[in-house]
């Protein structure tokens, strides 16, 4: 991912994504390190969504809520993050309008918000496992089939093979289901809305990076972090802001777990991995986090893996590593309008 014109496969197509790509520069780490740092990242990132399902058990806040709580403590905590980093020196980049400032981190801020809302609902609606898979199975497709539409990006045989892929997967996860209620249609919508949020943030970074407005890609988290919490206050206290006082110390070690892990310190390992990284390989090992969230859904929550479900997640998947393959065999061509 760079902060430059980019028609690649963004790097980080799930729930807790960077927002923005990072700039190219020379590896501030070796990429040993950095490989272990993206793999850790990915693995947090596959235990936020466990981490809300237990915290939607124990606290009795509903997904806006929850979403506006981790919103909140993300900002603080990478706010301290920012000011620990060692100063770096002004940039030569001419400075940004601003109008077209305001109207980038409204727009991020804005798909950040359903992004973020719309998974921790699929999780609540459908179930960890199915929800992750979806939000994360069709998050790269949505984002090539809006650079084709809006951006004129050529998908190329890989990115046919994955929309074409990415149907059929949810059309499995939908219809093949065993009458036990595992998938929900509503779940799945929320998933897919979800992916929606990330591909409209992707392709607003792509564009507004062409007119020379890319961005730090920490700051852009935390500007969007702060659009989060302030457009989801009011619906958080008509759903219901605070968390009941019956098991309210557990409450507060999950929410304080969802902050820390697979915020502030995921965020923290995957921009200094992806400086060693290439988006690319990043994609591909970021996958990480629906098995994790896979395993995490069996084995803790007790959720029940259909063979619906296994086919369908495995499509899903192959449709991101199909759109991996294309991006690693070269950039994607992009014609002029």
């Amino acid at each position: 991912m760079s902060d430059s014109v980019s028609t690649s496969l963004p790097a980080r197509p799930s729930p807790d994504a960077p927002v923005i790509p990072l700039p190219s520069a020379p590896a501030a780490v070796p990429v040993g390190r950095g490989l272990l740092f993206v793999t850790v990242a990915g693995v947090a990132w596959g235990t936020a969504g466990a981490t809300a399902s237990l915290a939607f058990d124990s606290s009795g806040l509903g997904p806006v809520a929850l979403t506006f709580w981790r919103a909140v403590g993300g900002l603080v905590l990478l706010l301290a993050l920012r000011a620990l980093r060692p100063h770096r020196a002004k940039s030569l980049r001419p400075q940004e309008p601003g109008r077209r400032r305001a109207v980038r981190i409204l727009v991020t801020g804005l798909g950040f918000t359903v992004f973020q809302a719309a998974y921790f609902g699929a999780v609540d609606a459908t179930g960890l496992a199915v929800g992750t898979v979806v939000t994360q199975g069709a998050a790269p497709v949505l984002v090539a089939l809006g650079g084709r539409l809006f951006m004129a990006e050529r998908l190329g045989r890989g990115g046919r093979v994955a929309v074409m892929g990415a149907l059929g997967g949810l059309a499995v996860l939908m219809l093949g289901g065993d009458g036990s209620g595992a998938v929900r249609p509503a779940g799945v919508a929320l998933g897919l809305l979800s992916a929606a949020g990330y591909a409209v943030i992707t392709l607003g970074s792509r564009f507004f990076a062409r007119r020379g407005a890319g961005a730090d890609p920490l700051g852009t988290t935390l500007t969007s972090f702060a659009v989060s919490a302030v457009c989801l206050l009011p619906l958080a206290a008509a759903e219901g802001l605070w968390p009941r006082t019956a098991e309210l110390g557990r409450t507060l070690g999950l929410m304080a777990y969802l902050v820390t892990v697979p915020t502030a310190l995921a965020y923290g390992l995957f921009f200094a991995g992806l400086m060693a990284v290439r988006a690319t390989t990043a994609s591909v090992i970021t996958l990480l986090e629906p098995v994790t969230a896979a395993v995490i859904a069996v084995a803790v929550l007790g959720e029940r893996l259909t063979a619906a479900t296994v086919v369908g997640t495995t499509v899903l998947l192959g449709a991101v590593l199909a759109l991996a393959y294309g991006e690693a065999r070269g950039p994607a061509v992009v014609s002029e309008r």
